[in-house]
């Protein structure tokens, strides 16, 4: 091995220059001009994330578009043409997980939003999918219609505040009714807010990937994912009375038998116009038609007919009087109520201590689950499942936890 002294000046320019820089060169009289920081290409710049609006009803994005753009944010909608209210819901959610790996949109700052009839599926949604959302905004409308589908769970909505605005007469009362229930929630009057309002209140909040506290329940095994946890396996007879459902009552959601029509919760009448119809309609209603009537009784406007409506608890033939154009037609049909989801649901509610250096876990009616664990949470931490504990979780990763004999079993997800 031959071996050469450099010159005392060369060895001082090298130690001046990162090792990242004059590793694996020899370093020489020029090294530190040819080699300096300043010689070299700029590093590349971090990509930019931009916040995002995420619209469940796609034929509103032409409105949501002029205002996003006026502040520098995307809007992002579901492609397709599913009806079926968990298929967009579903839709949605990927079409938002491809823009955060595809398009440059921060995790952090997705809000849910929709307007009119669109404004209760922004509370569906939320309930179905909690943890992709920053927070949300419902303008206008009601989330009666969602509560109505015995869909709707409080816990869904601790880490995704919304904003409804709106200016329905009774809309006020029903919001204090449903912060009493827990939902996280805030109402204003529509009267004189500004679109910046809106989006001022929306960059108050960002979602946290893992936040210390997550509270989720669901009535479906397709939706039930809690941001770091994701009940896989549900038991019945895992039964907790620790943990109550958080399930909005809903109203009796009684619907005329006509085929599935379509009416908007703001229509001032008078009577509810009919103005949707689904493909291939058979029914007797056409598009224009104004309900004035039902057992001779007058509806004066639509939220008139859906605060009836919701209070019909029996399945039982009616007249309605429809108005179409200067005639009016006498229907006969019945009055349907909706075939419930049962009411067994499955919850998880979960927290990380930071200064104890716990994961305490506690469910109803789940017997297998995936816990992610982020780094800064795994030195030495242990987990607890409804009583049962875990040693020390050493690394970060996914596991699989279940419960078999009252012990408790953990495997890295597969």
């Amino acid at each position: 091995m031959i071996s050469k002294n450099w010159s005392g000046k060369s060895v001082r320019a090298c130690g001046t220059i990162s090792l990242l820089v004059c590793f694996g060169y020899a370093c020489f009289d020029g090294c530190l001009a040819a080699q300096s920081p300043a010689a070299l290409p700029p590093p590349a710049p971090s990509p930019v994330k931009t916040p995002a609006i995420a619209l469940i009803d796609a034929a509103d994005a032409s409105q949501w578009q002029t205002w996003a753009q006026a502040v520098g944010w995307r809007v992002v909608t579901s492609s397709g043409t599913a009806t079926a209210i968990d298929q967009r819901v579903e839709a949605l959610a990927a079409a938002v997980q491809d823009a955060i790996q595809n398009s440059g949109v921060d995790a952090a700052q997705v809000y849910l939003a929709g307007r009119g009839e669109a404004a209760a599926a922004v509370f569906y949604t939320i309930s179905r999918v909690p943890d992709l959302w920053a927070a949300a905004v419902a303008l206008g409308g009601s989330p009666q219609p969602a509560i109505d589908t015995d869909r709707i769970f409080t816990a869904n909505f601790t880490n995704v505040p919304v904003l409804w605005v709106s200016a329905g007469e009774n809309d006020e009362a029903l919001a204090r009714k449903l912060k009493s229930a827990d939902l996280n929630l805030e109402w204003r009057a529509a009267a004189g807010i500004a679109n910046t309002t809106i989006f001022e209140w929306l960059l108050k909040h960002r979602r946290d990937e893992f936040p210390a506290e997550i509270d989720c329940e669901t009535n479906s095994p397709a939706f039930a994912r809690c941001y770091w946890i994701q009940m896989s396996k549900f038991d019945v007879n895992e039964r907790n009375d620790v943990l109550a459902s958080t399930r909005l009552k809903a109203g009796s959601g009684a619907v005329l038998d006509l085929g599935g029509f379509g009416w908007k919760a703001e229509d001032p009448g008078p009577g509810v116009l009919v103005s949707f119809l689904p493909e291939k309609y058979s029914g007797p209603l056409k598009m224009g038609d104004r309900i004035v009537a039902l057992e001779g009784r007058p509806i004066e406007n639509a939220r008139q007919y859906f605060e009836t409506m919701s209070k019909i608890v029996e399945e039982k033939p009616v007249v309605v009087t429809v108005q179409r154009g200067k005639e009016r037609i006498r229907v006969e049909t019945h009055i349907v109520l909706p075939r419930r989801d049962m009411a067994i649901t499955a919850r998880v509610e979960a927290q990380y201590l930071a200064e104890d250096k716990e994961i305490q876990i506690v469910s109803r009616t789940v017997k297998e689950m995936r816990v992610t664990i982020p780094p800064h949470w795994a030195m030495g931490s242990r987990l607890f499942w409804n009583g049962l504990s875990l040693e020390k979780i050493e690394s970060p990763g996914c596991l699989v936890l279940t419960v078999e004999q009252e012990l408790l079993h953990a495997e890295k997800c597969p």
